[in-house]
């Protein structure tokens, strides 16, 4: 996620998606400099196996276009690799085969992208809220040809009962306590949310923990991911959910629009029929 939204702590708070993309300035044309990327690291052959080159190429986009969009700051393009695609992609180590994950306030595609260029069996939902950040996201995934990436324009909060996912994951977009009454509800039952933290990991978990219960979390770590491989390992906070992710009113919502669509799906008169035999008995 880039620095925007950690800053108004919210994926797209306040913030009209269409004004925005209407005042932004064009394009400049495509030319890579690409002398302000430093050389890959070992580390990124190691973690994209047979999708280096496509990493690399995303990486190359985040310094360019993504600079010339404010998705990136320009001081963090001689850090891309560290700091941010590596960083984000070590958290595949935490994945089950064939999961489902959802990004939320995906931003720039952090770390959405790099998790699903190392691991191609999960489908990685991006959820953003900003028009001209799923613009981005829907070149990125078109240039690479990321057949197990959708882009998805909307708000967590109102995605509750429309998406449901194995894990959901976050970075820089809130503190945890919020994060998470908005990851949670995604949630399946017994699945994870994965936000990806610094320093402040464990104070934000200690700070977060009666709020996380109510949300259905039944257990809560801060983890390392990406040792033995990178420099610095990257911090997450585990949060692992119960039966009910999000509380009982998420399951209630949940339970409602399953239940409105399976009355869409029946033909005309069957539901009212179904509803008459019920009272009748």
């Amino acid at each position: 996620m880039d620095t925007e939204s950690a800053a108004t702590g919210r994926p797209g708070a306040d913030v009209n998606p269409d004004a925005e993309q209407r005042t932004e300035a064009p394009e400049a044309p495509e030319t890579p400099e690409l002398d302000v990327l430093a050389e890959a690291p070992a580390a990124a052959r190691v973690v994209f196996g047979d999708r280096f080159d496509a990493a690399v190429r995303y990486t190359e986009l985040l310094a360019t276009a993504g600079v010339r969009r404010g998705l990136i700051g320009p001081r963090e393009v001689p850090r891309l690799w560290d700091r941010h695609v590596l960083n984000c992609a070590v958290l595949a180590e935490l994945l089950p085969a064939g999961s489902t994950l959802c990004d939320v306030g995906s931003g720039a595609g952090l770390p959405g992208i790099p998790v699903a260029l190392a691991r191609p069996d999960v489908s990685v939902t991006l959820l953003e809220p900003l028009l001209r950040r799923t613009t981005f996201l829907e070149e990125v995934v078109r240039e690479l040809a990321l057949e197990n990436v959708t882009v998805l324009r909307g708000r967590a909060e109102e995605m509750v009962g429309k998406l449901a996912v194995d894990v959901v994951t976050a970075r820089a977009v809130a503190p945890l306590d919020r994060l998470a009454g908005w990851g949670m509800p995604l949630l399946r039952p017994h699945g994870q949310m994965l936000a990806l933290k610094g320093d402040s990991a464990e104070q934000e978990l200690a700070d977060s923990r009666a709020g996380l219960a109510k949300l259905g979390a039944v257990e809560w770590s801060v983890i390392s991911v990406g040792e033995g491989t990178l420099e610095t390992s990257t911090r997450v906070v585990q949060v692992k959910a119960g039966e009910s992710p999000g509380g009982v009113k998420a399951a209630t919502r949940r339970a409602k629009m399953a239940r409105a669509g399976r009355n869409a799906g029946a033909k005309p008169g069957q539901a009212g029929a179904r509803g008459a035999r019920r009272r009748s008995r």
